[in-house]
């Protein structure tokens, strides 16, 4: 059953659709002025007029913060950003059961030649430290999972060797530096964004911060929303229907709708049409709650109240009375003290529509939440995805809007990866008798949640916690980046391909000695951003370091046949300046090539190596030895015909911002503005 109809209430005065005067059918309602007898719809308005001096009167904003346990944070939202404390993993950990390596050992390794290896009396499983290297010509068990010992570069699994006595194995095909081997902080690295202010906890965002150890967070306060039913024939569902009686079905549909919107429904219950008790509801929702949402008596009629009792609670008050709907036109909007008051049409679709098309945008605001979106689209698939036969695999992607439509970008972070599912918005299918995905196939991508569109700016390159104040301060303006680390060869790359808007780089040109113009291709524009002082990490007291210059301490530690250095992997440019320090020599861990600055403080700090370079804010975080090298540029490769788009504009916008500037000394980067 549903209301009775906006309009078609018993008369008590009121005007015609022409205006003309109505006669008063029914004595007036208890204690209702004889005046009321002559009002109306205030002034029909448009939609979008009536919306605007909705919002203008709201400037609806999250109605507070409180910290919640981790068990209890599904479904909420985040209210501010949340670090992460620690690396994931916390050490350079095996991805397979097997044996820890060293790969040059195995360069050799053939079906006609296996390599024999020497079994190191220990086992390494998950929780044990190991306390054996591997030295040449021996490997160690380990399980998946365990923490690989020193002079380890690389994990062969169990089921391509061979025993070899008892003491021994057999390897029979070669291994590349870093197989199986998942480096201290890959993952996440400390200090970086876990979620972001904003975000709609899922399961996918307590596995990240579950990882990260984090107990509780602080969320946006689900708003209290009032929900009111007025008239005398309402009967609650389950109770007896009388005659000329309706059950009140409006109740329930607006407070499931104030669930999903992100409010918290607080039911006062159907209250019939007498001025007192329903004077007296509403300013108890008012003062309870942060919103209020009534349906019934809007329409004309002086038996229809509640308006009238609405412009009672405070000024501004009623902002619009009748809006140009079909269905809703009896729709009343106010705000009243600082908060919204809705009444909505007694019919059932008309309080729905009117609900969800010119309500629950504020109302989720209020929550902190973002707009709704679609939960599939069609995308292309811009590179080959190879997959393994006979079983169905499911791809996760990033959506990226390039000129010709959405493209999905795979994420490729392995099975251990604990923030893939963070980052991605959705996935692809791929059939179990297909063992690929051809580059240029067009797709259907299944989103995760219908919160979720493409990005307003994409940033594919190096990555720098100094990036992290900027994209947290375009997220509090509605801008949407996806950040993908890459490199910063594969963000120049990336550029040239057109698929992302700014490339962060980092390349001394060697010929030159100046930093990333001379990589620009045709098309892209420099940004300056920072700078951060590159230098030699070491673990603070070791004697071969102490006090020397960039020069003197690689030279101590080439002398140093036990010295293992961790290095960087290739595109990156920390590569170049170490590439340069060592002037063609290889040292031992020359293969040791983490993605990071933050892997390669891991790893020196943690044993697994003696040096390495890394910048300074990163060994200042690890507790560690510096000796500075020189100050590199973190630019910005900009494609020139994207300097239009909004994400873009607001990026170089915040880059000059005070509070950037700040962020990022505050961090220990110094702003090229400033140099």
């Amino acid at each position: 059953m549903a209301h009775r109809p906006a309009g078609e209430r018993r008369l008590c005065g009121g005007r015609d659709d022409r205006g003309g005067a109505i006669p008063a059918v029914n004595s007036l309602p208890r204690d209702l002025p004889a005046g009321a007898a002559q009002e109306q719809f205030l002034h029909v308005l448009p939609r979008d007029e009536a919306l605007r001096r909705f919002e203008a009167a709201l400037q609806a904003r999250p109605v507070g913060t409180e910290r919640v346990a981790l068990s209890g944070a599904l479904g909420r939202v985040v209210a501010s950003d949340i670090p992460a404390a620690i690396d994931v993993p916390p050490f350079d950990r095996a991805l397979v059961d097997g044996f820890a390596v060293r790969s040059a050992d195995l360069a050799d390794a053939s079906a006609a030649l296996p390599v024999r290896l020497r079994l190191n009396p220990e086992t390494i499983a998950c929780g044990v430290v190991p306390a054996v290297a591997v030295e040449p010509g021996t490997a160690t068990p380990i399980a998946t999972g365990g923490p690989v010992p020193r002079g380890a570069d690389a994990v062969i699994m169990v089921e391509t060797t061979e025993p070899a006595g008892p003491d021994g194995i057999e390897v029979r095909r070669p291994i590349s530096p870093g197989a199986f081997l998942s480096f201290a902080g890959s993952d996440i690295t400390a200090g970086e964004t876990l979620v972001r202010r904003g975000t709609i906890v899922g399961s996918r965002e307590i596995g990240v911060l579950a990882a990260c150890g984090v107990a509780e967070i602080e969320v946006w306060r689900r708003p209290r929303v009032g929900i009111l039913s007025t008239g005398d024939e309402l009967v609650a569902p389950g109770e007896p229907l009388g005659p000329a009686s309706i059950y009140d079905s409006n109740g329930p549909v607006v407070a499931a709708a104030v669930a999903e919107n992100g409010g918290e429904p607080v039911s006062y219950g159907a209250v019939p049409d007498d001025p007192d008790r329903l004077r007296g509801a509403i300013r108890r929702a008012h003062a309870e709650c942060d919103m209020i949402v009534l349906s019934g008596g809007t329409s004309k009629g002086a038996g229809d109240l509640t308006y009238r009792l609405v412009a009672e609670l405070g000024p501004p008050g009623i902002v619009a009375h009748g809006v140009a709907l079909k269905p809703g036109k009896p729709l009343l909007l106010a705000v009243c003290a600082g908060k919204p008051v809705v009444i909505l049409p007694g019919f059932p679709t008309s309080a729905m529509f009117t609900f969800h098309d010119m309500v629950a945008p504020s109302l989720r605001r209020l929550a902190g939440l973002p707009p709704r979106s679609a939960a599939k689209v069609q995308a292309t698939i811009p590179m080959r995805v190879p997959s393994e036969l006979g079983r169905t695999e499911f791809v996760m992607v990033s959506l990226l809007g390039l000129e010709d439509g959405l493209a999905a970008y795979p994420l490729g972070k392995g099975s251990g990866s604990v923030t893939a599912f963070s980052q991605a918005d959705g996935f692809i299918t791929v059939e179990a008798l297909a063992d690929a995905v051809a580059a240029g196939t067009r797709s259907e991508v299944t989103l995760f949640t219908p919160h979720v569109t493409e990005p307003d700016l994409v940033i594919m390159g190096s990555h720098c916690l100094g990036l992290e104040p900027i994209i947290s301060r375009l997220a509090e303006d509605g801008i949407r980046a996806r950040l993908m680390a890459v490199g910063s060869q594969g963000g120049l790359a990336a550029a040239r391909r057109g698929e992302c808007d700014i490339a962060p780089i980092h390349l001394l040109d060697p010929a030159t000695g100046i930093y990333n113009r001379p990589y620009l291709a045709p098309g892209m524009e420099l940004v300056e951003g920072w700078r951060r002082m590159q230098g030699f990490v070491y673990r603070r007291g070791d004697p071969r370091f102490e006090g020397r210059s960039p020069a003197e301490a690689v030279a101590s530690a080439l002398a140093d046949p036990d010295c293992h250095m961790v290095n960087r992997n290739a595109g990156a440019g920390t590569r170049i300046v170490i590439d340069g320090l060592l002037g063609g020599a290889r040292p031992e861990g020359y293969s040791n090539q983490p993605r990071s600055h933050n892997a390669v403080a891991a790893a020196i700090a943690r044993g697994r190596a003696d040096w390495g370079v890394a910048i300074g804010p990163v060994a200042e975080l690890y507790g560690l030895g510096f000796i500075p090298i020189a100050e590199e540029h973190f630019d910005f490769a900009l494609v020139s015909s994207r300097r239009g788009r909004r994400g873009v504009a607001a990026f170089l916008a915040a880059l000059e911002e005070p509070a950037t500037l700040a962020s990022l000394r505050k961090l220990g980067f110094r702003p090229a503005a400033e140099s």
